[in-house]
C-alpha cells in the first residue's frame, strides 16, 4: 500500500504522536511518500532504522500525482485537511485526517486512536465518506487556482466599515439582494463552520444541498436559505469601495465590483475515510457538545 503523509511544519507536542503514525506504517510495510514540511519530523524518528527504509519526499501536487499514492494521511487540524485538497484536486486519492489540531470536524481521529484507526485502514474495515465541493468562475479575466473549496466560498467588503449588497441570481432568475458584511455559499461540509457561526444550520454531510448564510444582515428577514446542489448561482456586489473579497475556504481574492461570480457543484468530490470509530452524530456531540444539557 502506498500511503502519502501531508501536513505543517509540526508542532513539537506532535512529534511524539507522528512517530507513532511512522512506525507502524513502516511495520506495516506501506511505501511511505512525505510532504516536505514533515521531512525533518519523520527523519528524527529512529534515525539508525529509516537508513534502510525508502520513502520519497513531495512539495506539490504533481509529485504527489507521481507517487501515486492509495491514501493520504493528514496530520494536523481541519484546515490541514483543506490544505490536503488543493494538493488532491480530483485525483481520487482517500484521506484519513488524524487531528492535532484543536476542533478536528474533518480530522476526526483523536491521537489516542491513531493505531487503531490505521489498524481499520490496512484491515478494510472502514467507509469513503464522499464531500461535495464548490468551484466559482467569473466574469472577468482572472484566473482562479484552484477554484473550488470544500467548505464554502464567502464574499465580504474590503476596506470599509460599511455594508455591501450581494445580488444573487439562482439559475439566472433573481434570487435576492443581501445587504450585509457578506455573503457565505456552504457545502454540508462547511455547514459546521463559518456559516453555523453566523446562524446557518446544520446539514448531513451526505446532503445534495448548498445554503446562503448572509454575514450579519441589517434585514432581519434575511434567513439562511438551503437549495439544492444542483442550482447555479451568480452573484454581482455593490461596495462603496467598488472592491470586495471572496475566500475559497482560507484562500483570498480580491475582485472590483464589476466582477460576477458564478458559483456551482464541483465535477469531482473528496473522499474521507470513515472508520468504525468515526461518525457524524458522535463528532457534533464531542466538538459541539450538541444536545448536552449542563443542568443535569
Amino acid at each position: 500500500m502506498r500511503i502519502a503523509l501531508f501536513g505543517r511544519e509540526p508542532k513539537t507536542q506532535n512529534l511524539p504522536y507522528i512517530e507513532v503514525v511512522v512506525e507502524k506504517l513502516f511495520e506495516e510495510g506501506a511505501k511511505l511518500g512525505v510532504y516536505s514540511p514533515l521531512k525533518d519530523a519523520v527523519e528524527q524518528i529512529k534515525q539508525e532504522e529509516l537508513e534502510n527504509l525508502e520513502y520519497l519526499v513531495f512539495a506539490n501536487d504533481e509529485e504527489l500525482k507521481d507517487f501515486d499514492p492509495d491514501f493520504l494521511i493528514s496530520l494536523g487540524g481541519d484546515g490541514t485537511i483543506l490544505d490536503a485538497t488543493v494538493l488532491i484536486q480530483s485525483k481520487d486519492i482517500p484521506v484519513l485526517g488524524i487531528n492535532m489540531g484543536r476542533l478536528g470536524f474533518l480530522a476526526n481521529v483523536a491521537k489516542s486512536s491513531i493505531e487503531t484507526s490505521l489498524d481499520a485502514l490496512f484491515t478494510g474495515r472502514f467507509q469513503l465518506d464522499f464531500r461535495t465541493l464548490l468551484q466559482v468562475k467569473t466574469s472577468c479575466n482572472k484566473l482562479l487556482k484552484p477554484n473550488f473549496a470544500l467548505n464554502e466560498i464567502t464574499i465580504a467588503r474590503k476596506e470599509t466599515t460599511s455594508m455591501i449588497t450581494v445580488h444573487t441570481y439562482l439559475n439566472g432568475n433573481y434570487l435576492n439582494s443581501y445587504w450585509a458584511d457578506g455573503l457565505i455559499v456552504s457545502t454540508p461540509t462547511g455547514s459546521t463552520g463559518y456559516s453555523l457561526s453566523c446562524g446557518g444550520p446544520i446539514i448531513m454531510p451526505n446532503s445534495d444541498n448548498f445554503v446562503l448564510t448572509p454575514i450579519a444582515p441589517h434585514n432581519l428577514t434575511m434567513r439562511p436559505f438551503v437549495i439544492n446542489d444542483t442550482n447555479a448561482l451568480r452573484m454581482q456586489v455593490e461596495s462603496r469601495e467598488n472592491e470586495f473579497l471572496a475566500s475559497l475556504d482560507s484562500r483570498i481574492h480580491s475582485f472590483t465590483s464589476d466582477t460576477e461570480l458564478l458559483i456551482q457543484k464541483a465535477d469531482f468530490r473528496i473522499a474521507l475515510v470513515q472508520t468504525e470509530l468515526q461518525d457524524f452524530p458522535s463528532t457534533m456531540r464531542n466538538k459541539l457538545s450538541w444536545g448536552r444539557d449542563y443542568r443535569n
